[in-house]
């Protein structure tokens, strides 16, 4: 896209009413961001299912089979070894990858990521960098937002911009963002716009310990006013914080484990069969 194809008022920037560089996005601004301290919702009906789901290259699976359900207002972690399937296992959610066998079911329908419906309901962050090259930090999220019909768009990047600490950048291009600047952005591009589900791999690499506590204040907003989402991590912190229950992700057999339960499985090997 040439810079003459720029979305609207992304030349010039303004601060949403209240923010300072750096500091919290007002809670009425963002795109489904709701205000902290909001009493979680109680798990409904299963919004994603994943029924014997094997995942793989070359037909061959590099774990076992995962059944899990996933209410909206739920987050369950997958966690266990590096190199153990986590990964592949999102990436076949988000129908980037055929499943070797099982179902991956959104809302009851099997997952057809070619379809503008679970478009418009996914949005994931993957560990690949995603962007518009020739777009400014704050264009990419206008163009983001735009194209998935949010109102009020620049006032709803702004306000993204100020609760990822990327206010001062966003007339910069990505490329000149330091490596946790550019993680942050791949959040915001996920969190600027509607969604139901989230997925996400790992998304507390590359953040400092700020960025890590505001993701998980900001995850647990986002579960809290009915997001469902779906994520890998290896951080015990969000672990404890966010997940209402994890699936440890396994060779033999992939087993679903409460948070603390998890936890400690992260900082201990795993025991074999």
């Amino acid at each position: 896209m040439s810079q003459k194809q720029q979305p609207t008022g992304a030349s010039t920037r303004r601060k949403p009413a209240g923010a300072k560089p750096g500091g919290a996005a007002p809670a009425a601004k963002t795109a489904g961001a709701p205000a902290r301290g909001k009493p979680r919702r109680k798990s409904g009906p299963a919004l994603l299912e994943l029924d014997g789901l094997t995942v793989g290259y070359t037909k061959s699976p590099v774990c076992a089979p995962v059944t899990v359900q996933v209410a909206a207002g739920e987050a369950v972690c997958l966690v266990g070894a590096n190199g153990a399937g986590k990964s592949t296992v999102l990436r076949a959610v988000a129908g980037l990858l055929e499943p070797l066998g099982g179902e991956v079911r959104l809302r009851g329908s099997v997952v057809d990521e070619r379809t503008v419906e679970f478009r418009r309901q996914v949005a994931c962050v993957f560990d690949e960098d995603a962007w518009f090259a020739e777009l400014s930090v704050a264009e990419h999220l206008e163009l983001v937002a735009r194209g998935h019909g949010v109102r009020d768009v620049v006032a709803v990047v702004d306000a993204e911009l100020a609760a990822q600490r990327l206010s001062e950048h966003a007339d910069e291009l990505p490329t000149a963002l330091s490596s946790g600047q550019r993680r942050r952005l791949l959040l915001a591009a996920a969190l600027v716009r509607p969604r139901a589900l989230l997925l996400l791999d790992e998304p507390e690499q590359r953040l400092d310990p700020t960025g890590r506590d505001t993701l998980l204040e900001r995850l647990k907003a986002e579960r809290d006013a009915g997001t469902a989402m779906l994520l890998a991590t290896h951080d015990t912190v969000l672990l404890r914080g966010l997940a209402d229950r994890a699936v440890v992700i396994d060779d033999h057999v992939c087993r679903v484990v409460d948070a603390e339960e998890a936890a400690r499985l992260v900082t201990e090997p795993v025991a074999g069969p």
